[in-house]
């Protein structure tokens, strides 16, 4: 990657660092988002934008509540600027190695490209090998859902077990989730955990003759994701089934094909994706195999073109009006100058019930990082702790620390105005989208000891049922969830933890962090493998190891 995007040190010795900084001192930490609504009567229409998706559908995207005004707006895409978001935006798009630390591009975009202009790493156009896996995809996908593909007794095929971890699970299982509406007959079922439970609970109640495998790992040596195939095939054989009968009911989503004939999976049934593809952007590729078999394949492709329309945007827009940029810049807002270190993801539909879970890894994975480009430790902080829960239940759990608590967090509040479900003349519709509009007002004016005292509560009590307000949300409202509105949320998200990621000045594209306790796992785990007791490890690990082999004979 050309060295112009490469580092520039330190952050906080850019002078639009330093210039926000002053700003911050002065008058930023003290504005009152309910002031500035009466100030400017079009504060709603300058900090809010349409987003228009390839189809025609809309999401609309409401950042007005949040603790900016037009100067801070300014000297943040300053600090854009400064940091270089644009180019190195524009080189990730391009193919080039932003990967600095694994030396790799970071090209998940072309995974969802339609066009027929040239999508180059190293020279090569990676999009018609991208086209001719989503074909195979379409094929395979097809023929499980009609039926012409038939497990090894010539049965129908009417479960799916999708064993991976990481990227591999998180992305699929959300979209599989968010996409339960439109899913067929054939149910998906997803196996992630090493605990032996869990790979247990799931087959119970599966018949091995119906019941197709897809073992998603790039590499096929991941020690968890192996060992929950090798289960699950053994299970497989326990039911009646022959080593020649794992051609009808295992796929492989990965690179490795000398590993995949080893299991015994066909090489024709492998699904392949390249290097440039991380795991926790892999739900665009062949990992999503499983998404497309429970909705169909032309959803899945709908599901990749409303990200593609997000992408398009994101490339193409100036940053004062670049959603997912502004929404990044935000973020460095309250993580760098308020001192934020957390921030909510609270999805008002049932549907959406782990997408907190998978942007957790998204932004975490991503942005948890305390070295620079430059292979520098920074004096500053990064990625926020992401969480978040479904509303309305989440209401009646952590929000008393978002209203009354004494740390700033950051919301996204995401709400489908339309209803897959309008039971009760849209009554629980009508309800759920009360509370979506009440919690981000409740959140922006809180509540006063005036009212308070005028509504009667006693001396004692008003302290206690005052609400501080100026507490910044942002407001996501989508007309309805369909599989381009979820590309296109998806998408949004991750360019903003790229935006963050570029203020920063970090590689938000390795993992190293990963490692260090999987490289111990299994040190230890031939401990627990060999008779006695362990006299290595520090005292505390090597106490705990001993009781558990005392305690699980």
């Amino acid at each position: 990657m050309s060295k112009e995007f490469g580092s520039f040190g330190e952050t906080t010795n850019l002078q639009s660092w330093k210039q926000l900084q002053a700003l911050y001192d002065a008058s930023g930490k003290d504005i009152q988002v309910t002031e500035e609504f009466k100030k400017d009567p079009q504060r709603l229409e300058k900090n809010s934008f349409e987003f228009e998706n390839y189809d025609g559908s809309k999401i609309f995207f409401d950042f007005s509540k949040n603790r900016i005004n037009d100067t801070v707006k300014e000297h943040l895409l300053k600090l854009a600027e400064e940091t270089k978001v644009q180019q190195l935006r524009d080189a990730m798009f391009a193919g080039e190695h932003i990967n600095t630390t694994e030396d790799r591009a970071v090209y998940h975009v072309a995974l969802r490209a339609h066009g027929d202009a040239p999508m180059k790493v190293d020279g090569v156009d990676v999009l018609p090998e991208v086209k001719k896996v989503r074909e195979h995809m379409r094929e395979f996908s097809d023929e499980v859902r009609s039926g012409s593909w038939l497990g090894y007794t010539g049965k129908k095929i009417t479960d799916v077990v999708n064993i991976g971890i990481g990227g591999s699970d998180l992305g699929p299982t959300m979209v599989s989730e968010a996409l339960k509406h439109y899913a067929g007959d054939i149910k998906v079922h997803y196996v992630s955990n090493i605990d032996g439970t869990h790979v247990a609970e799931t087959l119970k109640n599966l018949n091995a003759e119906t019941t197709l495998f897809a073992i998603a790992s790039k590499t096929f040596t991941t020690a968890e994701t192996y060992t929950n195939a090798t289960t699950a095939k053994e299970w497989f054989f326990s039911q009646g089934a022959k080593e020649a009968d794992v051609a009808k009911h295992f796929v492989a989503l990965s690179t490795n094909t000398e590993e995949v004939q080893k299991f015994g999976i066909d090489p024709k049934n492998m699904f392949g994706f390249e290097s440039w593809v991380g795991g926790r952007y892999s739900v665009w590729s062949s990992i999503g195999l499983s998404v497309a078999i429970y909705v169909g394949y032309d959803r899945f492709e709908q599901f990749l073109k409303g990200a593609e329309a997000m992408d398009k945007h994101f490339l193409n827009t100036e940053l004062s009006k670049n959603i997912p940029a502004l929404g990044g810049l935000l973020s460095v807002w309250y993580t760098n100058f308020f001192g934020s270190q957390t921030h909510l993801v609270a999805p008002f539909d049932q549907y959406l019930h782990r997408f907190p879970a998978y942007l957790q890894q998204l932004s975490m994975e991503s942005n948890g990082k305390s070295v620079n480009r430059a292979s520098q430790f920074v004096n500053y902080q990064t990625g926020a702790v992401l969480f978040g829960e479904p509303c309305t239940n989440a209401q009646h759990s952590f929000f008393q620390l978002l209203h009354q608590g004494t740390k700033l967090i950051p919301a996204d509040f995401i709400l489908a105005a339309k209803s897959h479900n309008p039971i009760r003349d849209n009554l629980h519709q009508t309800m759920l989208t009360s509370n979506f509009l009440a919690q981000s007002e409740a959140l922006l004016n809180g509540k006063d000891e005036e009212v308070v005292k005028s509504e009667g509560a006693p001396d004692f009590l008003v302290n206690h049922k005052v609400f501080s307000g100026n507490r910044p949300t942002t407001s996501i409202l989508a007309q309805e969830l369909t599989p381009a509105t979820l590309g296109a949320l998806i998408a949004y998200y991750e360019h903003v933890t790229f935006t963050e990621g570029a203020v920063w000045n970090i590689n938000s594209f390795d993992q190293w962090g990963v490692e260090l306790g999987k490289v111990l796992a299994k040190k230890i785990q031939k401990d627990l493998e060999t008779p006695g007791e362990v006299k290595t490890h520090d005292e505390s690990t090597r106490g705990l190891i001993n009781l558990y082999k005392k305690w699980s004979v």
